[in-house]
């Protein structure tokens, strides 16, 4: 037998490092995939208020891949709370919330209120726009990432996982930013802004013009990503992007991530997370690990020339 587990810091142990992204997972997937045998829950995001999202067509397919523009629909977090917690309480895999907010207060106020039984982390989706900065997202700046982490850590006592977008032109100074502000992991990331234009309409594909590609496409940005960020902090790194199959969770693990996000492959293949875990206990067994962690930030870069070290600083 291969120890799966994977501690996550301030407590969360996860009995495997593999479970679903923010927005690819909801209640229904119950039906089809067992919810005790994944690592973690991760919610779909939610906000404090009413939204009703972007105009159709919010989704669209790509070459290896798709994009999405779904502006992150909300019935709230009391209805979060009354409604959809209950449901997740009869699983024993710990529950991670996303949640996204317009202003840093919102973010700090949003954290606060799931200080409750049945939550065991916060997701903070700080890949979302920024009123109070012109839009921009906050993690697309170290300053504001510090100050919404910050912020939410000063309201609760849960773990704190900060998602980091990729529209950023240095993502390790963003991750140590959410590093020092409290943050006890890293989801890198979301989606890159994309879009695709009908030649026959004349249009863009999505209602909203932009959106955020996701699959296969986006993996090598992502992995080297994960990379950067699992050495510039000590905190879990989560990988996310382009996973379909257990040697894709590999290559990320190897390369640092502790744990790893499935998010489009569900889409295709429900039971894609259950196939990962498998595959990745058969590399373990395979390699000569005992335990999962032994793999972890295993890649071996002793032949990497210096400069292309320096430059993956």
């Amino acid at each position: 037998m291969v120890d799966l587990a994977v501690d996550m810091g301030r407590g969360l142990v996860l009995a495997n490092p593999v479970m679903p992204a923010s927005g690819t997972f909801a209640e229904g997937l119950a039906k089809v995939v067992d919810l005790n045998g994944l690592g973690a829950l991760v919610t779909k995001t939610i906000t404090a208020e009413l939204r009703g999202g972007n105009p159709v067509p919010r989704v669209s397919e790509v070459a290896n891949g798709m994009l999405n523009s779904i502006g992150i629909p909300s019935k709230g977090i009391d209805h979060f709370l009354d409604e959809t917690l209950p449901f997740y309480r009869q699983f024993s895999s710990p529950l991670i919330v996303s949640i996204s907010a317009p202003t840093v207060d919102d973010f700090a106020r949003a954290a606060e209120r799931l200080n409750v039984e049945g939550i065991a982390g916060i997701e903070a989706n700080i890949s979302c726009p920024n009123i109070e900065e012109d839009g921009k997202a906050f993690a697309m700046r170290p300053g504001t990432t510090e100050q919404a982490v910050s912020a939410m850590r000063k309201m609760t006592e849960l773990p704190l996982w900060a998602k980091l977008t990729p529209n950023t032109g240095d993502i390790a100074a963003v991750a140590r930013a959410a590093e020092a502000a409290g943050a006890d992991g890293l989801v890198v990331g979301n989606t890159i802004l994309a879009m695709s234009v009908d030649i026959e309409t004349m249009r863009p594909t999505l209602g909203n013009v932009m959106g955020g590609l996701s699959g296969p496409a986006v993996k090598p940005i992502m992995l080297r990503m994960t990379y950067q960020c699992a050495r510039a902090v000590d905190i879990p790194v989560i990988g996310c992007g382009g996973i379909a199959s257990a040697n894709d969770a590999v290559e990320y693990l190897l390369a640092g991530a502790r744990a790893v996000q499935v998010g489009t492959a569900t889409f295709i293949k429900p039971g894609t997370m259950d196939e990962v875990i498998a595959g990745i206990a058969a590399y373990c067994r395979r390699k000569g690990f005992n335990r999962v962690v032994e793999m972890i930030g295993a890649l071996n870069a002793e032949m990497m020339a210096p400069d292309v070290m320096e430059a993956a600083q």
